[in-house]
Protein backbone atom coordinates (compact mmCIF):
# COMPACT_ATOMS: atom_id res chain seq x y z
CA UNK A 1 0.00 0.00 0.00
CA UNK A 2 1.54 3.75 -0.97
CA UNK A 3 1.83 6.86 1.04
CA UNK A 4 -1.43 8.85 0.72
CA UNK A 5 1.24 12.04 0.33
CA UNK A 6 3.50 10.17 -1.95
CA UNK A 7 0.32 9.20 -4.43
CA UNK A 8 -0.98 13.01 -3.89
CA UNK A 9 2.39 14.39 -4.99
CA UNK A 10 2.80 11.91 -7.93
CA UNK A 11 -0.61 13.10 -9.18
CA UNK A 12 0.46 16.56 -8.81
CA UNK A 13 3.44 15.78 -10.77
CA UNK A 14 1.65 14.38 -13.99
CA UNK A 15 -0.78 17.13 -13.32
CA UNK A 16 1.91 19.34 -14.03
CA UNK A 17 1.16 21.48 -11.17
CA UNK A 18 5.20 21.71 -10.08
CA UNK A 19 6.07 22.92 -13.43
CA UNK A 20 6.83 27.18 -13.90
CA UNK A 21 7.50 27.85 -10.13
CA UNK A 22 9.26 30.80 -9.07
CA UNK A 23 12.83 29.76 -8.92
CA UNK A 24 12.50 26.46 -9.68
CA UNK A 25 16.00 24.84 -10.41
CA UNK A 26 17.42 27.12 -8.15
CA UNK A 27 19.31 26.44 -5.06
CA UNK A 28 17.91 27.35 -1.73
CA UNK A 29 19.72 29.95 0.47
CA UNK A 30 19.61 28.62 4.20
CA UNK A 31 22.43 30.27 5.30
CA UNK A 32 20.76 32.99 7.07
CA UNK A 33 18.30 29.97 8.39
CA UNK A 34 21.33 28.38 9.99
CA UNK A 35 23.04 31.26 11.41
CA UNK A 36 20.12 31.75 13.52
CA UNK A 37 20.63 30.18 16.99
CA UNK A 38 19.20 26.70 17.18
CA UNK A 39 16.34 27.12 20.16
CA UNK A 40 15.25 29.72 17.67
CA UNK A 41 14.80 27.41 14.63
CA UNK A 42 12.89 25.56 16.71
CA UNK A 43 10.25 27.86 17.81
CA UNK A 44 9.98 28.94 14.02
CA UNK A 45 9.46 25.53 13.19
CA UNK A 46 7.18 25.15 15.84
CA UNK A 47 5.17 28.04 14.70
CA UNK A 48 5.53 27.21 11.32
CA UNK A 49 3.69 23.72 11.91
CA UNK A 50 1.34 25.01 13.63
CA UNK A 51 0.14 27.29 10.95
CA UNK A 52 1.16 30.67 13.08
CA UNK A 53 1.60 33.95 11.07
CA UNK A 54 3.38 36.49 12.60
CA UNK A 55 1.08 39.91 13.26
CA UNK A 56 4.19 41.54 10.69
CA UNK A 57 3.19 38.93 7.99
CA UNK A 58 -0.35 39.35 8.61
CA UNK A 59 -0.32 43.29 8.62
CA UNK A 60 1.43 42.91 4.78
CA UNK A 61 -1.02 40.50 3.60
CA UNK A 62 -3.64 43.11 4.95
CA UNK A 63 -2.11 46.16 3.11
CA UNK A 64 -1.52 44.62 -0.02
CA UNK A 65 -5.03 43.52 -0.03
CA UNK A 66 -6.25 46.89 0.42
CA UNK A 67 -4.11 48.17 -2.10
CA UNK A 68 -5.52 45.70 -4.51
CA UNK A 69 -8.86 47.01 -3.68
CA UNK A 70 -8.34 50.44 -3.97
CA UNK A 71 -7.55 50.42 -7.68
CA UNK A 72 -11.10 49.23 -8.27
CA UNK A 73 -12.89 50.81 -5.88
CA UNK A 74 -14.97 54.18 -6.41
CA UNK A 75 -13.36 57.65 -5.58
CA UNK A 76 -16.01 58.34 -2.64
CA UNK A 77 -14.45 55.32 -0.91
CA UNK A 78 -10.87 55.56 -1.86
CA UNK A 79 -10.11 58.32 1.19
CA UNK A 80 -11.27 55.23 3.39
CA UNK A 81 -8.86 52.74 2.18
CA UNK A 82 -5.82 54.89 2.21
CA UNK A 83 -6.62 55.81 5.86
CA UNK A 84 -6.84 52.11 6.70
CA UNK A 85 -3.71 51.64 4.67
CA UNK A 86 -1.78 54.33 6.64
CA UNK A 87 -2.61 52.90 10.12
CA UNK A 88 -1.98 49.37 9.34
CA UNK A 89 1.72 50.69 8.11
CA UNK A 90 1.96 52.54 11.53
CA UNK A 91 1.29 49.67 13.30
CA UNK A 92 3.64 47.47 11.14
CA UNK A 93 6.20 49.92 11.43
CA UNK A 94 5.86 50.05 14.96
CA UNK A 95 5.80 46.36 15.45
CA UNK A 96 9.00 46.12 13.78
CA UNK A 97 10.66 49.39 15.80
CA UNK A 98 9.58 47.47 19.21
CA UNK A 99 11.32 43.99 17.89
CA UNK A 100 14.07 46.61 16.93
CA UNK A 101 14.12 47.36 20.84
CA UNK A 102 13.82 43.79 21.99
CA UNK A 103 16.83 42.20 20.20
CA UNK A 104 19.02 44.95 21.79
Amino acid sequence: MSDPIDEIIRRAMANGEFDNLPNQGKKLNLDEYFEMPEDVRAGYTILKNANFIPTEVELLKEIAALEENLLTTQAGQQEKIRKEIQEKRLKYNLLLESGKKRRR
